[in-house]
């Protein structure tokens, strides 16, 4: 396929997901149990003999997903990632090619039938994460593995396992997972390195099955790319493996993503509340409301999406911390929605006070300072039609004070104050243009 039609392709595929602009990413599995995170398996080398224990008491009696799905859509979110099998190997779903499965253990429940129901039945979009490492499963090499965490165990260290049979396990679970939960909108690979990237995964086989399960799915970048390295997706001639969208991780690139020539790529920045991705009970370095909202804006701001991480721990419950942070956010979200969904970067230049985003005609300004008298929007030579506060309509005008007689020739003066808590986060203003 000539790569400009490549892209054409890929830009079509991912112009609703671009609109959408904000979505929850959920980890979750075993590692809740000793709730140290997500890499707890390999952090502490722990044997897979060892670290399987834990399935016995899988029983998180307390999960509700529709109370997740809930809890999502009330803050603002259009769609959902759960991790379906992280590098531990532990299956979330009812996979017939394992029996390291959340069916059989304790809880005996399809954990991912229950989540894609949910947030089905609130309207919101669904995807998996999907480890390709497998630090469970007897043939997925531990021999020279820098991850695996019986890399440094003697009698399990020379294991070199079999890693074609490997990929026929994968192949075989990624196809149950597009086969039998209906349609699936975004699939969250994780990740390349070393030499397993690309076609060592047998990824042209396996993008050709999963568009072959579900032609209209979006798949990130991480076949070719890992948290550190994006693949070639941010090159003009990108390979099939760089996939549909760029994923930056705990980091918002300075100027957005774009190619070498400056064509734009679809990127989403997935972040935590607290400092980690799995449940962990040390870990109370929580981001304020205020913060991620901004993170959000900033994302948007440059052309791209914001995933934002919960942690349940074992008995199924999201924190109470993350819950208050994503209801914060959703009221937020209830009054300014419209300068997020549908929202793309501004060609004005950044403001000193906030951040600009714009959807059509509607430039949307961001106010995170409080100004002292008016807001000032610099080099601003379009014709104004309106101007209105978002969160309630409140008209406003452009009024040139007196002291500005001079020199500020192409400068609006927005009357503005602080009436509402919610300003102090983050107060939208509408400025509709003429075309």
């Amino acid at each position: 396929m000539d790569y400009q039609e490549y892209m054409r392709i890929r830009d079509e595929r991912t112009r609703e997901f671009m609109k959408d602009r904000f979505g929850l990413f959920i980890h979750w599995g075993l590692y809740a149990i000793p709730a140290r995170g997500e890499w707890y398996m390999t952090n502490h080398q722990i044997p897979r003999t060892e670290y399987e224990k834990y399935a016995e008491e899988w029983n998180p009696y307390h999960f509700d997903a529709k109370e997740w799905a809930k809890l999502a859509k009330e803050a603002g979110m259009k769609y959902a990632v759960i991790t379906t099998k992280h590098h531990d190997g532990f299956c979330l779903f009812d996979s017939k090619l394992t029996d390291y499965k959340s069916t059989n253990t304790p809880f005996g429940r399809d954990i991912i039938r229950e989540f894609v129901d949910a947030f089905r039945a609130e309207g919101l979009k669904v995807g998996f994460y999907y480890s390709l490492l497998d630090w469970h499963h007897p043939d997925y090499p531990v021999k020279g593995d820098q991850y695996h965490p019986e890399r440094n165990h003697e009698g399990l260290n020379e294991n070199e396992g079999n890693f074609p049979r490997y990929l026929d396990y994968l192949h075989g679970q990624v196809e149950e997972l597009m086969s039998n939960y209906g349609k699936i909108d975004l699939l969250w690979f994780d990740f390349s390195y070393g030499d397993k990237f690309g076609e060592a995964w047998r990824g042209t086989e396996l993008l050709d099955m999963i568009r072959s399960k579900q032609p209209d799915i979006i798949v990130n970048g991480r076949l070719e790319g890992s948290g550190e390295t994006h693949g070639s997706i941010l090159s003009d001639e990108p390979s099939i493996f760089s996939g549909d969208f760029a994923n930056p991780e705990m980091i918002i690139p300075p100027a957005g993503m774009t190619t070498d020539s400056g064509r734009v790529v679809p990127w989403e920045a997935c972040l935590t509340i607290n400092n980690s991705w799995g449940y962990n009970a040390w870990d109370r370095s929580f981001k304020s409301s205020e913060q991620l909202v901004r993170k959000l804006v900033e994302c948007v701001s440059k052309n791209g999406n914001m995933l934002l991480n919960v942690g349940p721990n074992a008995k199924g419950e999201i924190q109470n911390e993350q819950k208050q942070v994503l209801k914060e956010i959703g009221e937020w979200m209830h009054n300014n929605s419209d300068s997020i969904y549908g929202c793309a970067a501004s060609d004005l230049e950044k403001p000193e006070w906030g951040r600009f985003t714009q959807k059509g005609n509607t430039i949307y300004a961001h106010i995170f300072e409080e100004p002292i008298g008016p807001v000032i929007i610099q080099n601003f030579d379009k014709k104004i039609k309106k101007i209105r506060r978002v969160r309630d309509g409140l008209e406003l005008h452009n009024n040139k004070p007196w002291n500005a007689a001079n020199g500020y020739d192409q400068h609006v003066f927005i009357d503005y104050v602080y009436t509402d808590e919610l300003d102090k986060i983050d107060s939208v203003i509408a400025i509709e243009v003429e075309e």
